[in-house]
């Protein structure tokens, strides 16, 4: 059932009509959030892998655990990126660490920790589609990172639900929002409300649903991954959005789009960004037919649209659809365009494009274009007038952002999954072997240092209240500078163990 809301979108546009009118602080859309805290993907709605976070840990060993703080135990596979608000972390993961006997077989599974000590606070879990691997493929979990508002937790589930719970859980003793849960103990989410894109704007997830959300005002925006059906040749629901707009209070749907028709390559797992651009605050969603598209905000009204590929590209072979999420810094959107990783390596192509532009600005809005790139599904990181983007792989690029001209390239020897992350001057970066490295974050290239998680990395190291977070497949590790693991470290390694 579809819905649309056009009293409740001319309120909000009156809204915020009003809000523009007065002072602007900015932090919304400010690159490094002032709390400590990292809430949600790319810390702020603008989407820059940049941290304000000082005096984070350098140097670390898992196996000897010095600088380990704690570790606790996740699934088998860990897609989902860590985010840190209220002294919690969550992440994202599948359910080969049982933690409830009463929720077995294969879930996605958002976890929630304490952030101090890594004590267990909560989870959420989600049955796999009936479907199977065309809509959610096997073990592969909770892919969605996390959007932290208050004491309200906004993400997408496996099955391509938008779900928002109480960061407390249980725990406080009260049920809000939805009272049938299944599961209500001290150690299971307090579900608020959910909209499932399947069922209310006909969406037919490829493979995964992943989007991670980002919010402005009462709306919250996802991708609703949308794509192929298993054959590769149909679109099975062509007239479904691929980005949706949702109020945060009431779950219901505000605006929709679908640009993108029948024109999906494959799949639709970008995630959108949300920054003010011109005088317009704008999301800023690349989709699977290999366009970037702008929106107006409140309304949902298409501002501008760009195509990624150069015009004589083919599908598979070098045209590519966007999975990358955005980076919105100085009203210029940055982003690369990639494939599956199951395609493998390709070229690919990164931009600067200039979204006070409107309608077709494939010529217009190009205000640079990098092709030295390959195929990434990474976000950017805008850094004292340096770009620095992964591809797939293995590479990372460091760029003038106002030019485009290369600086310098690192060699991971290994797939890039995750993004990179500045943290205090520094770029940290993990790759699917499971190695950290750490380098300047300046013109000339400086390897810091480099170490091995004990498996593959396959989301993006995140900093919080002078915490290093980094989850690789099975584990996640709180790293600072001097100290010892605490006796809950141990706990979760039995845990671990155990598997």
């Amino acid at each position: 059932m579809r819905k649309i809301y056009p009293i409740l979108g001319t309120f909000l546009m009156a809204v915020g009509a009003l809000l523009w009118l007065a002072p602007q602080s900015g932090s919304v859309f400010a690159s490094d959030p002032t709390t400590g805290d990292w809430p949600m993907w790319g810390g702020s709605a603008d989407r820059n892998m940049v941290s304000a976070a000082k005096n984070i840990v350098t140097k670390w060993d898992v196996a000897k655990k010095e600088n380990v703080k704690w570790v606790a135990a996740l699934g088998s596979q860990t897609y989902g990126n860590p985010v840190v608000a209220g002294g919690q972390v969550y992440v994202g993961t599948n359910n080969e660490a049982l933690r409830d006997p009463k929720q077995g077989g294969d879930r996605g599974v958002l976890m929630a920790f304490k952030a101090s000590d890594g004590e267990f606070l909560w989870q959420h879990t989600s049955e796999k589609l009936a479907a199977g691997r065309v809509n959610d493929w096997p073990f592969q979990g909770v892919c969605s990172s996390p959007l932290i508002e208050g004491e309200i937790l906004y993400y997408v589930s496996n099955r391509g639900e938008v779900i928002a719970l109480d960061t407390k859980g249980f725990k406080d003793g009260k049920n809000d929002g939805v009272q049938d849960e299944k599961f209500k103990g001290e150690k299971d989410a307090d579900v608020l409300w959910k909209f499932d894109m399947m069922e209310e704007v006909g969406a037919f997830p490829h493979n995964m649903s992943n989007s991670s959300p980002v919010s402005y005002g009462d709306l919250i925006y996802v991708m609703t991954s949308n794509g192929q059906d298993e054959s590769h040749v149909h679109v099975p629901s062509p007239r479904a959005p691929a980005i949706i707009a949702i109020n945060k209070k009431t779950g219901k749907l505000v605006w929709e789009d679908n640009s993108v028709g029948e024109k999906i390559l494959h799949g639709q797992w970008s995630s959108p960004a949300v920054g003010k651009i011109g005088d317009v605050v704008q999301v800023v969603s690349p989709q699977g037919d290999g366009w970037v598209r702008g929106y107006d905000a409140m309304t949902g009204k298409k501002l501008w649209e760009f195509d990624s590929n150069p015009k004589d590209s083919v599908w598979p072979k070098n045209r590519n659809e966007l999975i990358s999420t955005p980076v919105i810094y100085e009203g210029v959107v940055y982003v690369a365009n990639g494939q599956d990783p199951e395609h493998g390596e390709g070229v690919g192509h990164l931009y600067a494009i200039d979204g006070t532009k409107r309608g077709d600005i494939t010529k217009t809005g190009q205000i640079w274009h990098y092709d030295k790139i390959r195929r990434s599904i990474s976000t950017g990181a805008v850094y004292n007038g340096l770009l620095f983007y992964s591809d797939f792989s293995g590479f990372l690029h460091c760029l003038d952002a106002k030019t485009g001209k290369p600086h310098w390239t690192h060699d991971m020897l290994a797939a890039i999954w995750g993004s990179p992350m500045v943290i205090d001057g520094k770029v940290y970066l993990g790759d699917e072997d499971g190695d950290i490295a750490i380098l300047e974050a300046s013109p000339t290239k400086k390897l810091l240092s480099e170490t091995n998680m004990g498996s593959s990395v396959y989301s993006t190291p995140v900093a919080s209240n002078g915490i290093l977070f980094i989850a690789n497949r099975s584990q996640l590790y709180a790293l600072a500078a001097g100290a010892k693991p605490s006796a809950f470290h141990s706990l979760s390694e039995r845990l671990f163990a155990r598997r």
